[in-house]
């Protein structure tokens, strides 16, 4: 019997794989541009190079790259950091002889770039000379890396670059460094959340109307930091719970007017006082929002609940010896869910999982499952459009269809627990060291939060990095009270962290084996 994992998404594919779109929670058109100059100073100085990437919809449909005679002389220091010789500018036009072409690309498009004041201070002079009047709001990508990444102490795009190991070939040179830019956004959209980035950028780009009852320092008292925040009425009642990695540019992202439905203009018109509780990183963040959003039942979150029946994938060979696939039940209360793969909410969504598969890998509806077969062999729609190679009669072989199966498959494949036994997940705030949480996790299990290591031993566990022992029984754990259910968001958000190196890394997060007191102590006697 073949057990197929096939997620809601492929964690494995690659470690923080590199999208091909960015997010959504970016602005929709944009222009990603660095400047290099003849010195800093915007009145003074002259731009000798502008590159610059066109975004739209996230997707990258433009370069351009310009050199510009400065009509000045060009320092020595610039050509030994940029590269740029007063030869490359022989035969550059000036800047009011591009002004028109560049200002096309600019209009209507929000102006990203690192350090944005100083390019934008340096484009509105020149584009003063020219005669040209040009305004903007430019997002500024050192705020949003200072926002969204408050673990690291410096944001300039050379730390950027060693962050991420971006590889580039010309340093301080204008198209290069605005890729630079576009790669961060990459790397961005790969390991945070649409609203995460959307918060940043509304939070860059303007200040919010506030909710008229919400007295404003209650949004001054915010910290920027990680964590859960609440949203009550005037009366107390519990609105809405989120957690972000920046929580004041979280928050104000829900006032900036652009409500996408009655009921976020509905709970914003009823939000009086905000709380909440910092953790020392997302990871943190993400644990106590999903379980404070079941223990609390907040009026206008998604209710999540705890999933008692949840479904997988089967297959079993029919007896022409093709691999058909059934979607059958798991008990999360039954250990053994974690022997299972393919963990869904719903048979609807493993549904449409396999569909995605069909399409993309030519697999047939009828060994899927996916189309009846009532009356013997019969082609199956899809053969008709030539997206089914026939192995529904038998004109594909079993081998050839099976191998493709197993292919498609194999790319969701996860192993549930990548460890010996029970661990322990440290997370420290690096900004402030003494900001520490513990986590006692097991078989995807989250048991408990702890605030200091010693407690580990009120639980029977210790830490061995020698010999990491299996998880207390069943009888020992429920004597402790630990909750051992398995519960399927908590389960997400491990694998997300747990599996990308980069994600434990960039969360500053250490992960400690443990052995068991109680087992320990039992093998000795």
């Amino acid at each position: 019997m073949l057990r197929i994992n096939s997620m809601q998404r492929n964690w494995l594919d690659d470690l923080t794989p590199v999208p091909t779109v960015l997010s959504s929670g970016f602005p929709e058109h944009m222009v990603l541009l660095d400047c290099e100059t003849t010195g800093g100073k915007a009145i003074y100085h002259r731009i000798i190079e502008i590159g610059l990437l066109v975004i739209e919809n996230g997707v990258l449909t433009e370069k351009w790259q310009s050199f510009i005679d400065p009509q000045v002389p060009l320092p020595p220091f610039i050509q030994r950091l940029t590269g740029i010789d007063p030869s490359m500018l022989q035969g550059a036009p000036i800047f009011a002889d591009i002004a028109e072409v560049l200002l096309s690309k600019l209009q209507g498009r929000t102006l990203v770039a690192h350090n944005a004041r100083f390019d934008y201070s340096f484009l509105k002079n020149e584009f003063a000379r020219a005669g040209i009047s040009y305004s903007a709001k430019p997002l500024c990508s050192v705020k949003f890396s200072r926002n969204l990444y408050p673990q690291f102490k410096r944001h300039g795009l050379s730390q950027i670059i060693q962050r991420f190991d971006l590889p580039i070939e010309n340093r301080h040179r204008a198209l290069d460094d605005a890729e630079m830019i576009y790669r961060f956004m990459q790397k961005s959209t790969a390991l945070f959340a649409e609203d995460e980035i959307a918060a940043t950028c509304k939070t860059i780009l303007k200040r919010p109307s506030l909710p008229v009852l919400l007295d404003p320092k209650e949004i001054d008292r915010l910290p920027s930091s990680a964590g859960v925040y609440y949203f009550y009425d005037a009366q107390g009642a519990l609105l809405y719970v989120g957690k972000s990695v920046h929580i004041r540019n979280r928050v104000l992202s829900h006032f900036s007017g652009d409500h996408k439905n009655p009921k976020d203009l509905q709970m914003s018109s009823k939000i009086a006082h905000i709380d909440f509780d910092q953790t020392p990183t997302d990871f943190g963040a993400q644990i106590h929002e999903s379980n404070q959003i079941k223990a609390l039942g907040p009026l206008y979150n998604r209710r999540l609940r705890r999933v008692k029946k949840m479904y997988q994938y089967h297959s079993a060979l029919d007896h022409n010896g093709y691999l058909r696939i059934s979607i059958e039940g798991v008990d999360s209360d039954n250990d053994a869910v974690d022997e299972q793969f393919g963990l869904f909410r719903s048979t609807r969504q493993a549904s449409l999982k396999l569909q995605a598969l069909a399409d993309q890998y030519s697999l047939c509806h009828q060994l899927l499952g996916l189309e009846s077969a009532n009356n013997g062999p019969k082609p199956c729609f899809r053969s008709q459009l030539k997206k089914c190679f026939g192995a529904c009669l038998g004109a594909e072989s079993a081998e050839i269809y099976n191998g493709r199966l197993q292919a498609a498959l194999d790319n969701y494949q996860i192993k549930l627990w990548p460890h010996a036994g029970p661990i322990l997940i440290e997370e420290r705030d690096p900004q402030q060291p003494d900001s520490v949480a513990f986590h006692l996790v097991d078989q995807w299990r989250y048991i408990s939060k702890i605030a200091a290591v010693d407690e580990l031993y009120d639980l029977g566990y210790q830490l061995d990095e020698q010999r990491p022992i299996a998880q207390l029984s069943e009888n020992e754990s429920t004597e402790r009270g630990v909750d051992q259910h398995f519960d399927l968001d908590i389960y997400f958000i491990l694998v997300r962290f747990l599996v990308d190196a980069e994600k434990i890394a960039l969360n500053n997060l250490k992960i400690w084996p443990l052995t068991c007191q109680l087992r320990l102590l039992s093998s000795r006697d």
